[in-house]
């Protein structure tokens, strides 16, 4: 299927670099890494080198440009490689970083990004707490004004990269109750109060996540990201962004689940035929395609959009829902035509069917994203 006009000859380019890096540096290494459950830090600096983590940002701080389309291509084809862990370890600066870009004084960006995007330092971002997910404006952890600093307390939850991350941009309440008292900081690993502990997960082993704790921690007040208090709307675009990655990495994924499921039908034999020669067979694996297609005009259609300056919230909500939920589907009958090869650990079609259901919780819940778009659209 031919996508959207705005994919030309340099984004074909770009695709092509990006399959080599992940056919070069993770396939080979991947299942290895999965097992040992982290990846070596040198992947980052490989990825910087390569520019893949720049993709997206401004070359004025060392990215390669390429804006949102960009951004998104290289989720997509990170997530057709089969290891997901990988990919988010490796692209967390996505979501930590650009509020840094977005909202910090420039000596921060300065300080902050180059060294990033070069994969010299790494960076995440520390939304959610134990009662606060995707119910952000009920954050808790507090930061109260102390002099030339701000003394943190509180616990946030599911942080991806909170092990090995140098920095951390932290949303805070600085004020009152609600979405009007908080705010962002950037806290650097090693801050006194500040520790963190490392959390299992069903899935995606390489990529650490992490509690962190906020005990009296003193943070410089320079560290504010944007004004005090109004770190609610930059939290906000941000999650647009995300959601549109999360979208993308999940239309490169069910690709990986389309391609292994359509090899593994024409290879495996059952009953004197191959596979896909079963009529019922041959239509779970045209129902990914279609549903394949079906992300794809979505997502090219909110990038689109995007790129106009429309910032399109509840199609970017119905998207991250619509595409997590087929997702979901489409991993649950490649592990059914697998039979029990699709519950054997080294699969990469096992690890996408494990690691489906944080698709949908991740970057804001189906069921959030579902009554966001409601309330946007007037229902």
């Amino acid at each position: 299927m031919q996508r959207h006009p705005m994919y030309d000859d340099d984004t074909e380019t770009v695709r092509d670099q990006l399959r080599r890096f992940v056919a070069e540096e993770i396939e080979p290494n991947g299942e290895a890494w999965e097992e040992a459950g982290e990846f070596p830090l040198e992947l980052f600096r490989k990825a910087g080198a390569a520019g893949l983590l720049g993709l997206g940002f401004d070359e004025e701080y060392g990215g390669a440009g390429g804006g949102i389309l960009y951004y998104c291509l290289a989720r997509e084809e990170l997530a057709r490689g089969g290891f997901a862990g990988v990919r988010v370890g490796l692209m967390v600066h996505g979501i930590g970083l650009p509020p840094v870009l977005a909202l910090g004084p420039d000596e921060m960006k300065k300080r902050v990004a180059p060294a990033v995007l070069a994969g010299e330092k790494l960076i995440c971002l520390a939304i959610s707490e134990p009662e606060a997910g995707s119910d952000v404006a009920n954050i808790k952890t507090v930061a109260k004004r102390d002099g030339d600093h701000y003394v943190l307390n509180g616990q946030k939850m599911f942080i991806s990269n909170g092990m090995r991350a140098d920095y951390y941009t932290v949303a805070v309440r600085t004020g009152g109750p609600g979405m009007e008292g908080l705010s962002l900081l950037l806290v650097e690993k090693g801050t006194e109060g500040f520790e963190q502990t490392p959390l299992m997960k069903s899935g995606w082993w390489t990529s650490d996540t992490a509690t962190l704790y906020f005990n009296d921690c003193r943070v410089p007040a320079e560290n504010l990201i944007g004004e005090e208090n109004a770190g609610f709307r930059g939290i906000m675009n941000n999650f647009n962004l995300e959601r549109l990655g999360i979208a993308a990495t999940i239309v490169g994924s069910t690709k990986c689940i389309f391609e292994e499921t359509k090899h593994y039908a024409s290879e495996r034999q059952t009953f004197g035929k191959h596979l896909r020669e079963h009529q019922v067979v041959r239509h779970k694996i045209t129902d990914i395609a279609m549903r394949i297609q079906a992300m794809e005009a979505m997502l090219d259609s909110a990038i689109w959009r995007a790129l106009q300056g429309d910032k399109a919230i509840p199609e970017i909500a119905l998207l991250k829902a619509f595409a997590a939920t087929e997702h979901e589907k489409c991993a649950a009958d490649a592990v059914q035509i697998f039979g029990g090869a699709g519950i054997i650990r080294g699969s990469k079609v096992e690890r996408a069917f494990r690691e489906s259901k944080i698709l949908s919780i991740g970057g804001g819940s189906t069921e959030v994203m579902k009554d966001l778009a409601s309330r946007q659209l007037g229902i």
